[in-house]
């Protein structure tokens, strides 16, 4: 990847979150403090069962507060090339651990190690909706799998840019496909991740919607 992906990657965060953010590509930017709206989202607690999360976990999760504090800093990728990291703090109230994360937009694998989830592996990337579905496609995703993450969007993510990931759990056993985007949540555009999580050994899935609320930049 070139310097003109790099700012096609700039660009698109600065989409993402363009009625907070003016990207600067040169120092390390506040993203938003966001909070997962619950009842705008569908209900989370099949996929952490899916993922073998206990009772009690899920429980109080389902209880708790989510907050997400997002950074985006340039750095350099497997290959070498210039692109993008955003850092994901988790905070968590009802005294659960939170967790940090950092997603590279190279698309090549990292690990990453937290309380709830264990070792996964996974990947991100700065794509495109029509991307995602065609190489999904060619990898023989499910196609109600791939309907599920490319529908739901404004025009602006339909034609434009989004964020894509992908986790393997191996341990565990389970895979989560998702995308970032914008939707028309209510009359208003919300900040949105599609899920579609899949155990390995057979075929059970979940496929969640998560919609965020802003709640104004870190200072």
């Amino acid at each position: 990847m070139g310097h003109g992906k790099f700012h096609a990657e700039v660009r698109l965060l600065s989409s993402l979150y363009s009625f907070i953010f003016v990207s600067n590509i040169k120092t390390a930017q506040h993203l938003p403090n966001a909070s997962q709206n619950k009842s705008l989202s569908d209900a989370f607690d099949s996929v952490l069962a899916l993922q073998g999360i206990g009772w009690l976990t899920r429980k109080a999760l389902g209880a708790a507060t989510v907050t997400q504090h997002l950074y985006q800093t340039p750095t350099t990728g497997e290959d070498n090339a210039p692109t993008t990291n955003i850092k994901i703090e988790q905070l968590i109230t009802g005294g659960l651990k939170g967790s940090v994360e950092n997603r590279v937009l190279d698309w090549h694998y990292r690990e990453h190690t937290d309380w709830l989830f264990g070792t996964v592996k996974g990947r991100s990337r700065y794509s495109t909706l029509a991307k995602t579905v065609e190489e999904g496609k060619s990898a023989g995703a499910k196609e109600e799998d791939i309907k599920y993450l490319a529908e739901g969007w404004l025009k602006e993510t339909e034609e434009g840019d989004i964020v894509e990931s992908f986790v393997d759990n191996d341990g565990n056993g389970w895979t989560a496909w998702q995308v970032w985007g914008f939707a028309d949540i209510g009359g208003e555009r919300k900040l949105t991740r599609r899920f579609v999580v899949r155990k390995k050994a057979n075929d059970e899935v979940v496929r969640v919607r998560l919609v965020y609320d802003y709640l104004g930049t870190l200072e």
